[in-house]
C-alpha cells in the first residue's frame, strides 16, 4: 500500500488519493461518454493497495495509464496521456523559453544579470545555459526546505547558486610574493619565480586570470606596490650590468646603492659613475611603465571563465614608500592616466588606493605627492577608490611604519567593496583569505509585511521578530554551504589551494580543504534599508533623525546577530552591504506583483542597495557622509560610500581630496568619487562635455557614458538591466 510520494523537486509527502481522482476526472471530462466515478474510484483504490510503500509521482501515473487501458474506457487512456505529456511540457516550457531568449541574444534581465559578462558570445552564451540550468538542481538537491522556502517567497537570494554544486569560494586577496618568488603550478603549466619587472607583471596577471578560473567571485592583490618593488631594483641591477657589459667596467658598487627616488632625469652634465647611475634609473623608469602599462592592457583583454568576460581584478596600493614602491605606484597611475588602445578608461583592475596618515594622506608624508596623483587620475579616470586605513575599524595593532611587511596589517578591500580583515581562526589580516559565500536578505518584504500595525511599537516589534527568524534561516543556509564546500579537494582548485589560501601549502592534493577554509567569511548581506524605513516610519533615513536611528539599530541587530552565529557555528560570519545588480530589480518586482504598488518603496524598478542613501534624494556630500558613515563600522563584510559630482572633475583633483577628506573626518572605511565622462564606443575618445552626442575625434554617434554600477566600471551601459538603468536614470549630483 503506498503511504510515501516523492515529487519531481525531491520532496517527500503522505500519499492522497484525491489527486489520482483528479486527474482520471479531468480527462474524462474531455470524451464523449463523460464522468465516471465508479471507475475512477476502482482505479484509484488498486493503484493505492498494490503500489509499493514509497512511490514517486512518475511511478504513480505509469500505473493510472496501464490501469486506464485495461479498462473499457481506452479513450480515457488517450486523454491521460495527452495530458501528462503537456503537463511535461508546460514544465520545461520556462526553461525553453529562457534558452531561446539566450540563443537569439535578447536584451533583458535573464541575459543582462551580469553587465561585464558578455552572454551574446558563444561561450557567454554557454555560461548562461549551465547557469540556468544548474540552479533548479541546487534548488532540487542541495538547499534545506526552510532555504528554499525562504527564496520562494521572496526573502533571501543566495549569490552564486549557479557554482553552488562546484564548492568554489567566493574570493581571495592573492598573496603575490609567494607566486613571485616561489613560482608555480596551476593545472597544465607551471612558471618559474620572476626575476624582472616585466616577468613580474605577468605572472601577477596570470595569478589573478587563474583564480578567477577556480573561483565564483573577484580577485584581488592586497598590496600591489609591495609585491612588486623587489622587481624594480632587480630590473635596475639588470640595467648596470648592460652598462657593465658594454663599456666593460664594474659597476657593482651601484647594484645596492641608496635610491631616494626612481624617476628619470635629463643625463647633461653627468659624467662616470653619476651617469650611469641615471642612465640606468631611466631605462627602468621605461621598462616599469611599459610592465604598469602591459598589465592594465592585459587585465582589460585577457578572458577567464570560458573566455566570455575579464577578470573581476582589484588591486591596492600606496602605503610603499620605498623608492621602488614609489616607482610602480607613480609609473602604474601615470599608465592609468593615459589609458588604453585609443586613450579609454580601463575597466580593470579596480584601483583602491590606501590612504593612511604618516605616510600618504597628510603634505609632511613621504608618499603625498603620490596621493595628490591618484585624485587627479580619479579625476579623469574613476580610479582609484580609496580605502581609509585610518578608520578605527580597519586599525591594526601590529602596524609598524618601519616593518617593512606591514602590508599584511592593512585591510585590503575587492573593489565592488567586499572586505575580509577580522578572524576568529587566524592572523588578523587581509592576505591570503577571502569570502566564502553570501546571502541577501530582502529587509523590504519584511517590513511591508509589517505595515498593517497601526501602532509604530508594534510595527517595528514585529519586524525586529520576522528579521531574526530570516536571519537565522539565513545563517543555517550559511552553514550548510560551507559544510558542503569543505568537503572540496585541494586538487579541484590547484593554485588556490596551494598558493594562495592561507594554510593551503600545507595541503595535500587528495586532501579536503575543510582545514583552511575557516579563515575566510560567511557574509548576510541586506537590501533596500531606505525602502524599509519608509515602510515602517513614512521616510528614509537621508530625511528623518528618527528613521536614521532606527536605521542603525536594524544593522546593528543584525551585527550582533552575525557576532552570535560565530560562535554558535565556529565560523567568520560578518554583515555585508550587499552590492546588488541583478537583484536590485528581481526583489523589487515580486514584491510589487505581491503588494501593488507602495510610494517610496515598490514604485520604483529598483531597491536602493544596502544602506545607501536613495540616488534620487538631493543632498550634500556631507550629509551623505554624516548619514552613511556609521554603517561602515556594522558592515564589516563589506561596504562603500559613494559620491555624484558635477561636470569635468579632469581639471578638479581638488573635487576628489575634498571627498577623500570625508571619508576621513566620518571615520568612512572605504569610497570612490563618480562624474560625467563620454566614451565614443567606435574610436574611444573620452571628454566630459554634458550632452555630448558627436565623437569630435572621428564623428561617431555612437557616444556612451561610462559609468560605476556596483563598485565597477561598465564600458557600455547596453549591458545594464532595466533595474539598473532606471537607477543610473534617478542618479542626482551631491552638491
Amino acid at each position: 500500500m503506498i503511504q510515501i510520494v516523492e515529487k519531481r523537486d525531491g520532496r517527500i509527502v503522505g500519499y492522497n488519493e484525491e489527486k489520482i481522482k483528479a486527474a482520471i476526472r479531468k480527462a474524462m471530462f474531455q470524451t464523449e461518454k463523460g464522468e465516471d466515478e465508479a471507475l475512477i474510484q476502482r482505479i484509484a483504490d488498486k493503484i493505492g493497495a498494490r503500489g509499493k510503500e514509497r512511490m514517486s509521482v512518475e511511478e504513480i501515473q505509469d500505473q493510472v495509464e496501464l490501469e486506464l487501458m485495461r479498462s473499457p474506457r481506452k479513450e480515457v487512456a488517450k486523454k491521460y496521456i495527452a495530458y501528462r505529456d503537456k503537463r511535461s511540457i508546460a514544465r520545461r516550457a520556462k526553461v525553453r523559453d529562457i534558452f531561446l531568449e539566450i540563443i537569439e541574444a535578447k536584451n533583458n534581465d535573464i541575459t543582462r544579470e551580469n553587465a561585464n559578462m558578455n552572454t551574446d558570445s558563444p561561450a557567454g552564451m554557454m555560461m548562461k545555459f549551465a547557469s540556468e540550468t544548474t540552479k533548479p538542481f541546487v534548488d532540487d538537491y542541495l538547499l534545506s526546505e526552510e532555504a528554499k522556502e525562504a527564496v520562494r517567497n521572496n526573502y533571501i537570494h543566495i549569490h552564486d547558486k549557479d557554482y553552488y554544486p562546484t564548492k568554489s569560494l567566493t574570493c581571495v586577496q592573492h598573496p603575490l610574493d609567494r607566486i613571485l618568488q616561489g613560482g608555480f603550478i596551476a593545472g597544465h603549466g607551471e612558471s618559474r619565480p620572476a626575476k624582472r619587472i616585466e616577468t613580474a607583471s605577468v605572472i601577477a596577471c596570470i595569478s589573478l586570470e587563474t583564480a578567477q578560473n577556480e573561483m565564483h567571485g573577484g580577485q584581488a592583490i592586497p598590496a600591489f606596490d609591495f609585491f612588486l618593488a623587489p622587481f624594480v631594483r632587480s630590473s635596475f641591477i639588470e640595467e648596470i650590468k648592460n652598462i657593465e657589459a658594454l663599456d666593460g667596467n664594474d659597476y657593482s658598487s651601484l647594484y645596492n646603492i641608496k635610491i631616494d627616488d626612481f624617476v628619470k632625469s635629463d643625463l647633461t652634465g653627468l659624467s662616470g659613475k653619476d651617469r650611469v647611475l641615471q642612465h640606468a634609473i631611466n631605462r627602468t623608469v621605461c621598462r616599469v611603465h611599459q610592465a604598469m602599462e602591459a598589465f592594465i592592457h592585459n587585465m582589460n583583454t585577457i578572458h577567464s571563465r570560458g573566455g566570455n568576460q575579464v577578470v573581476f581584478s582589484s588591486i591596492n596600493y600606496g602605503t610603499d614608500t620605498s623608492a621602488e614602491g614609489r616607482c610602480i605606484i607613480r609609473e602604474l597611475l601615470t599608465s592609468t592616466y593615459e589609458g588604453v588602445g585609443n586613450g579609454a578608461t580601463a575597466i580593470f583592475p579596480i584601483q583602491i588606493w590606501k590612504k593612511k596618515r604618516g605616510v600618504s594622506y597628510l603634505p609632511t608624508d613621504r608618499n603625498y605627492d603620490l596621493y595628490k596623483l591618484a585624485c587627479k587620475v580619479t579625476a579623469r579616470r574613476f580610479f582609484p577608490n580609496f580605502v581609509n586605513l585610518d578608520a578605527t575599524f580597519n586599525f591594526h595593532e601590529k602596524w609598524n611604519a618601519e616593518d617593512a611587511c606591514r602590508y599584511k596589517y592593512e585591510v585590503a578591500t575587492m573593489g565592488c567593496r567586499t572586505r575580509v580583515f577580522e578572524n576568529r581562526f587566524g592572523e588578523k589580516t587581509s592576505v591570503g583569505r577571502g569570502n566564502l559565500s553570501f546571502s541577501t536578505i530582502n529587509i523590504v518584504r519584511i517590513a511591508i509585511e509589517c505595515m498593517g500595525f497601526v501602532d509604530k511599537e508594534e510595527r517595528i516589534a514585529a519586524f525586529f521578530s520576522k528579521l531574526d527568524s530570516m536571519l537565522d534561516i539565513t545563517a543555517r543556509q550559511l552553514n550548510d554551504r560551507f559544510n558542503f564546500q569543505k568537503t572540496a579537494l585541494a586538487k579541484q582548485f590547484p593554485l588556490v589551494m596551494s598558493k594562495l589560501w592561507n594554510g593551503a601549502n600545507n595541503l595535500k592534493p587528495g586532501d579536503t580543504i575543510e582545514s583552511v577554509i575557516n579563515q575566510g567569511t560567511l557574509g548576510i548581506g541586506f537590501i533596500g534599508l531606505a525602502e524599509c524605513l519608509i515602510a515602517l516610519t513614512g521616510k528614509h533615513h537621508g530625511e528623518c533623525e528618527e528613521s536614521q536611528e532606527l536605521g542603525l539599530k536594524i544593522v546593528r541587530h543584525m551585527r550582533d546577530k552575525a557576532n552570535e552565529f560565530s560562535e554558535k557555528y565556529q565560523h567568520n560570519f560578518s554583515i555585508l552591504a550587499t552590492p546588488a545588480e541583478g537583484l536590485s530589480g528581481r526583489f523589487t518586482k515580486k514584491d510589487r506583483k505581491s503588494f501593488g504598488i507602495i510610494p517610496g518603496v515598490t514604485d520604483k524598478d529598483y531597491y536602493t542597495n544596502s544602506n545607501h542613501v536613495p540616488v534620487y534624494y538631493h543632498c550634500s556630500p556631507r550629509h551623505k557622509a554624516q548619514i552613511e558613515a556609521p554603517y561602515h563600522d556594522l558592515t564589516r563584510g563589506g561596504h562603500i560610500f559613494y559620491v555624484e559630482i558635477d561636470g569635468d572633475a579632469t581639471h578638479n583633483p581638488e573635487a576628489i581630496m575634498a571627498i577623500v577628506d570625508l571619508i576621513d573626518k566620518y571615520n568612512i572605511g572605504y569610497g570612490s568619487v563618480n562624474h560625467n565622462r563620454n566614451r565614443c564606443m567606435d574610436c574611444g575618445y573620452e571628454d566630459a562635455t554634458e550632452g555630448l552626442n558627436v565623437c569630435p575625434k572621428c564623428g561617431s554617434l555612437n557616444i556612451d557614458k561610462l559609468q560605476r554600477i556596483t563598485g565597477y566600471l561598465v564600458g557600455t551601459t547596453d549591458r545594464w538591466n532595466s533595474a539598473k538603468l532606471a537607477e543610473l536614470n534617478d542618479r542626482i549630483i551631491h552638491k
